[in-house]
C-alpha cells in the first residue's frame, strides 16, 4: 500500500508507529530531517542517535549526552523527553553509538530514533559489505530515496553507484529508473541489507513534488512487490 503526498509532519501516524518502537533509519535523501521529525511526533521519553555519523550542524533543539552511562541517560529523560546521545565528537561530525548500545536502550525509554545508515548528503545509495549498522532490536526500518534521484545518472546522484548498479542490474552511468531503484529498495543486497527478520520495513519516497510521474511509478512498482511505502511530499 502506498500513502500518497504526506507532510513530513505527519510521516510517523501515517507509517503507523507503535507505542514502543526502536526506528532504524536507512538510505538516503533527507533520513536526518525524517529522523527528528518522527522523534519529534511521537509520545513519551525518547532518544534520538546514530549509528554512523551525523553533521554535528543537523542536531536538533533536545539535549545532548556524549558517551553516557545508561544511568545518565535515564536521569536526562527524567527532565525531558527527548535527549540525543552520541558516541563522541569530532571536528565536524557526531559520532555513531555502538548497535549493541542502542539495542539495550529500549529498555530506558518509551522510543529510539536511530540513524542508522550514511550517504553523504546524496539521494540514494546501496550499502557496502560493512553497512548498515541496524540495531538487532529494531522494530521499524524505513529506507529512504530521495526522489530527485530518479532519472539521474547513477554514478552522479548515487552514493556508493557501483553498490547500486551492482544491486540494481545495471550499469552505473545509465539513468536511475523506478524499476531500478524498485530493484535495490526490495532486495536482501540492497535497502533491506542487515534489517533483522522481525523488523517491520517501510519504504518513504521523499521530496516528491506535485505530480511526480517517476515518483509515482517507483511506488507502483513497491506496490506490485508488497512492499508497503510511503510518498512524503517536497518541504516548499
Amino acid at each position: 500500500m502506498t500513502v500518497a503526498g504526506v507532510d513530513m509532519s505527519r510521516v510517523a501516524s501515517e507509517i503507523g508507529l507503535g507505542p514502543h518502537e526502536l526506528v532504524s533509519i536507512v538510505g538516503g535523501g533527507g533520513k536526518t530531517t525524517l529522523t527528528f521529525a518522527i522523534a519529534g511526533q511521537l509520545r513519551g521519553r525518547r532518544i534520538v542517535t546514530t549509528t554512523t555519523k551525523m553533521g554535528r550542524d543537523q542536531y536538533g533543539s533536545a539535549p545532548v549526552l556524549i558517551g553516557p552511562t545508561d544511568d545518565e541517560i535515564v536521569e536526562a529523560l527524567a527532565d525531558h523527553e527527548i535527549v540525543q546521545v552520541w558516541g563522541g565528537v569530532d571536528d565536524h561530525k557526531a559520532i555513531g553509538c555502538d548497535p549493541d548500545a542502542v539495542d539495550r536502550w529500549l529498555d530506558l525509554a518509551d522510543h529510539v530514533v536511530v540513524e542508522s545508515d550514511g550517504a553523504r548528503r546524496q539521494p540514494f545509495k546501496s550499502p557496502r559489505v560493512f553497512e548498515p549498522p541496524v540495531p538487532a532490536a529494531t522494530t521499524v526500518a524505513i529506507a529512504v530515496i530521495g526522489a530527485d534521484a530518479l532519472g539521474r545518472v547513477i554514478a552522479d546522484r548515487c552514493h556508493r553507484p557501483l553498490r547500486v548498479a551492482a544491486v540494481g542490474q545495471c550499469s552505473p552511468w545509465v539513468r536511475l529508473s523506478p524499476a531500478i531503484a524498485a530493484r535495490v529498495l526490495t532486495s536482501a543486497r540492497g535497502s533491506r541489507k542487515n534489517i533483522p527478520a522481525t523488523a517491520r520495513f517501510v519504504v518513504v519516497i521523499n521530496k516528491v513534488r506535485p505530480g511526480d510521474e517517476a515518483a509515482t511509478e517507483l511506488a507502483a512498482n513497491l506496490n506490485a512487490a508488497g512492499q508497503q511505502c510511503l510518498m512524503v511530499a517536497r518541504i516548499p
